[in-house]
């Protein structure tokens, strides 16, 4: 029997048993085309809440993965002339080496095309909800936008044009099967507007209980398979495919033993999906709902949104080759405003990482470093208090700005800390002849302090950096640009 199929009560039970639970979810790319920085500043977020709750002694899990099924993919493989199956072993294999290149620490990466592990908890879910009477079939006429790999209306194009791939949707005819989403829709409004189920900002809650009372039709669930091999069969019917939401979204329900989710990470174009049609299906499947959705935005190049028509398409890979993964990382998290879209551009990414990376933190670690190395100073056992003070009261932001998601106000509280260690140096002067030695130990050693507690603070956002701190490594943690 498939896991999910446990009842309630184990639910509860697994839960208490393990109070300090935390189970964390990216969005599954769609792997039609290769990783874009968008995608790695959902990856980046995920990974720093997710070593930030391990740091704090959690129980967490990371799930990530890809999206293999859907038109758009048998589309790009009769493109490039191989099969679909050719096409998003590839690809996948490209979202797979950000674990690497961002330094990510995800504990499983599930695809959707996994016959093995993903299609039973498919099958189970679409069994689930044919028993609630939530599933059934008829032909529909409308208008489908392959870039959405949905059924649009009207109101969603400007001049009969789909405003996110500028394109005119088709007009289908088909026989499909149908999600009762009518039927849930209230529920889930209700499980919203009591906090429930969390979406952070509040304004995107606002945005689904707002579409909500316009009026929800049902949605279809599935496609003819001789329009669409590429995809699950669905249950009993080998004429139909199942559609994205019953194939996709059920991907987090994988893991045994972590449903329900602390964390859906997610990116503000697929809020409809994870606030509206997921929590129905769950309702009619009569399992648990996430607790909370984290909705980001988007980025743009230099003011523009990227598109590969523009080729201003931002490549993670090229910058982590240049920059390294932290300086990725920093960018990603102190210059993005975390629930509102942030801009890239080259020059604001390199004044960055000189003035913050190589100037502010690499410049203290180098020369406390060396300092001490030449002294034979330790850590001061008892530090002056303006340093305790300067620590705790990072550290206290710190926790109160990951508990609001705010990781750019967190890191900036990690380089307020990174300022005062500089000035704190620059003041005691522990290098000029004219301060005794014994003042140059005292400095040098409040100097070690901070260090160490600058590379705590770091774990979460810096990994890299962090570690190569703690071992003593910080002779040129951020090399000059040339």
């Amino acid at each position: 029997m498939c896991w999910i199929l446990l009842n309630t009560r184990i639910y509860s039970t697994v839960k208490s048993l393990s109070m300090s639970k935390f189970f964390l979810t990216t969005s599954i790319a769609y792997v039609n085309g290769a990783p874009h920085l968008g995608y790695a500043l959902e990856m980046v977020q995920a990974d720093a809440m997710a070593r930030f709750r391990r740091q704090a002694g959690d129980d967490v899990f990371f799930l990530t993965g890809t999206d293999e099924h859907g038109a758009k993919i048998a589309r790009a493989a009769e493109a490039a002339g191989i099969t679909p199956r050719e096409l998003v072993d590839k690809n996948a294999e490209e979202f797979r080496r950000l674990k690497d290149a961002l330094a990510l620490s995800w504990d499983d990466f599930i695809r959707t095309s996994d016959e093995a592990r993903h299609w039973p908890n498919v099958v189970t879910v679409w069994s689930k909800l044919v028993e609630a009477g939530d599933i059934y079939k008829k032909t529909y006429k409308g208008l489908y936008c392959v870039g959405h790999e949905a059924f649009v209306t009207e109101k969603d194009l400007v001049d009969g044009i789909c405003r996110d791939h500028n394109a005119a949707p088709e007009a289908i005819e088909e026989e499909n099967y149908f999600f009762r989403l009518s039927k849930y829709a209230d529920e889930v409004k209700k499980r919203i507007e009591s906090g429930e189920l969390q979406i952070i900002p509040q304004g995107r809650a606002k945005e689904i209980v707002n579409f909500i009372n316009q009026g929800m039709e049902d949605i279809s669930f599935s496609r003819p398979r001789k329009d669409l091999s590429w995809g699950v069969p669905v249950p009993n019917d080998d004429t139909q495919t199942v559609y994205v939401w019953c194939d996709a979204l059920v991907n987090y329900l994988f893991p045994q033993g972590q449903w329900p989710a602390d964390v859906h990470c997610i990116g503000k174009d697929i809020l409809r999906f994870h606030a509206l049609y997921w929590p129905a299906m769950l309702l009619s499947a009569k399992l648990p709902l996430p607790k909370k959705l984290f909705v980001h935005g988007h980025i743009t190049a230099e003011g523009q949104k990227m598109s590969k028509t523009l080729g201003n398409v931002v490549d993670p890979f090229a910058l982590v080759e240049k920059y390294g993964a932290d300086a990725v990382r920093y960018y990603l998290l102190r210059e993005i405003p975390p629930t509102d879209d942030g801009d890239f551009s080259v020059a604001k990414f390199e004044a960055r990482y000189t003035a913050d990376l190589a100037n502010g933190l690499g410049n203290f670690a180098a020369r406390t470093a060396a300092l001490a190395s030449r002294a034979g100073v330790t850590a001061a056992a008892k530090p002056e208090a303006a340093v305790t003070e300067a620590i705790a009261k990072a550290r206290e932001v710190v926790a109160v700005k990951m508990g609001e998601y705010a990781f750019h106000e967190a890191v900036a509280a990690v380089w307020d800390l990174i300022t005062f260690a500089n000035q704190y140096m620059n003041e005691k002067k522990p290098w000029d002849k004219s301060v005794s030695d014994a003042d140059k130990i005292v400095a040098i050693g409040n100097g070690l302090v901070l260090l160490e507690a600058i590379a705590d603070l770091l774990v979460p956002f810096l990994p890299n950096t962090s570690a190569k701190i703690k071992a003593g490594e910080t002779g040129m943690l951020f090399p000059r640009i040339a």
